[in-house]
Order: structure tokens, then sequence, then C-alpha cells
């Protein structure tokens, strides 16, 4: 239920946008305008993130698991690169000092949240992490895969609900941008990500918006200019564009350091 508050904030929202006084916004920023920048963080995600940080800042060694598609799992386009979850285990484990900690990368090329779900507790429930990262999206929003909007949403909603069930906290990502006039069939990717956004709100999860943050580059730089850098194909991130990834997980948590050697530009 919306509050009286938030209700009056959002119908003003739209009388001064209406009126021309507000600058333009991207549609994916009006579909959640919660969340307000892709390291801001909202009042939803400031708890979460407070226990991350207690549990980094512990002496307890921590299980993290990484799950979702080609782009987590970092197959093929990265060519010998690391992939962001390796990148976000060398800050972790060395740069940190937290050798104990183990990173598991369960992520499958070509999976969707169907089965992810299905698969739960052979790629998660298992292991029963402290931390467990979900991309996901860009295959469910193929029309070959045929998983509705309200299905990805409750496929994303069934497990954040197993995550937090086997004591973990879970963390939504958002993936990269693609380039839908060769990637026939995932024109709808933008709602996809947006029920991801919804879905992080709803469930008080801690959201990191890759889509959005590479949106915004495409508005300072050039669409083609990071196309040509981040990306190896129309869909998959390469070694450049896992380091962008990975330094975005890190400003989210709170552990990027301009100094550190994963935290250098690429």
């Amino acid at each position: 239920m919306i509050s009286d508050r938030r209700k009056f904030v959002q119908k003003a929202f739209w009388v001064l946008a209406g009126c021309g006084l507000l600058p333009a916004l991207h549609a994916s920023t009006l579909k959640n305008p919660t969340v307000e920048t892709p390291t801001g963080i909202t009042r939803n995600e400031k708890e979460e993130l407070e226990k991350i940080k207690k549990l980094l800042g512990g002496k307890t060694p921590l299980k993290w698991i990484f799950s979702g598609d080609s782009i987590t799992q970092g197959a093929k386009h990265t060519f010998g690169y690391r992939s962001y979850p390796e990148i976000f285990t060398e800050r972790v484990r060395w740069e940190l000092g937290r050798v104990r900690d183990f990173v598991i990368n369960t992520a499958i090329s070509g999976n969707t949240s169907k089965d992810i779900l299905n698969d739960f507790e052979w790629r998660i429930g298992q292991f029963r992490p402290h931390i467990v990262s979900l991309m996901i999206g860009t295959n469910d929003a193929s029309e070959k895969k045929e998983i509705s909007l309200a299905s990805f949403r409750q496929n994303n909603i069934d497990i954040v609900n197993k995550i937090r069930e086997s004591g973990g906290i879970p963390i939504l990502q958002t993936p990269n941008i693609i380039i839908t006039e060769k990637a026939k069939g995932r024109e709808r990717i933008n709602d996809y990500v947006a029920v991801t956004r919804e879905v992080a709100v709803e469930k008080t999860v801690v959201l990191v918006d890759h889509f959005r943050y590479w949106n915004d580059k495409m508005n300072t730089a050039s669409r083609e200019e990071v196309f040509k850098k981040w990306l190896n194909d129309e869909l998959h991130p390469n070694g450049t564009g896992h380091v962008q990834m990975a330094q975005l997980l890190f400003r989210k948590l709170s552990i990027f350091d301009p100094n550190a050697f994963t935290c250098r530009e690429s």
C-alpha cells in the first residue's frame, strides 16, 4: 500500500513533468522513481546494506554465491580476462584480506529465472550462503523462452524468498544494456529490467542497476562508444565490461577504493 505522502510526491512529480518543469528522464527511470541513481542507496536498501557491511567487518568467513546466466558465468566473451564475479573474488579475498571467504559462481549459460528456481537447492541452497547475488533477465526476455513478465516477477520473488529462508541476504543485479536491433526477440528487455527493479523495492532487496548505469554512460559518451568498448557482441560484456560491472557492485557495497588494482580504470 502506497502511503498518502508518497502518492502526493508522485502526483506532484507528474504535474511538474507535464508542465516541462523537470529535466527529461529515461523511461526506465520513470518506471521506478524510488531508485534515484545506479549507486544511490534507497531507504529500502539501507538496512540490508548495513547487514552486509557488518558481515564484511566481522571475522566470520563468508560464503558468497553468484548465480545467473552466461554473463555471470563469464562464458567465452571475456577471452580469458576475469568476469565480474572473479574480479569481486580478488577484491574481497585478497585486497580486503578476507582469505577464508569463498565466492562460488553457479551461473549457467542460457539459463533463465525458471532454471535457477527449479535448480535452487543445487545452485544455492546446498551451500547455505551468507550473501547471494542474482543477475537474470537477458534470456527471460527472449521470445524463445516463453517466460512472461508475470512469471519472471514471481520467479524472482520465489528465489528471493528461498534465499532468505536459507539464511542468506539476496542482492539483485540488472543485466547490462544489449544491442536490441541485433538481438532479435529480446526487444522487451527494458520491461524485464523494470520488473527486477520493482521486485527489489517490494521485497526490500539491494539492487545493483547495471542497465541504468550503462544507459547513463551512453548519454554522457555515446551509444557506439559504450557498445564498442564494453560489449563483445550484442548481448555479452567483454573484459572491460565486466570490470565496469564489478566496480559498480563495489560502489554499492561501499568497498570501492580507487587505489586498489580491481578498482582502477580498465
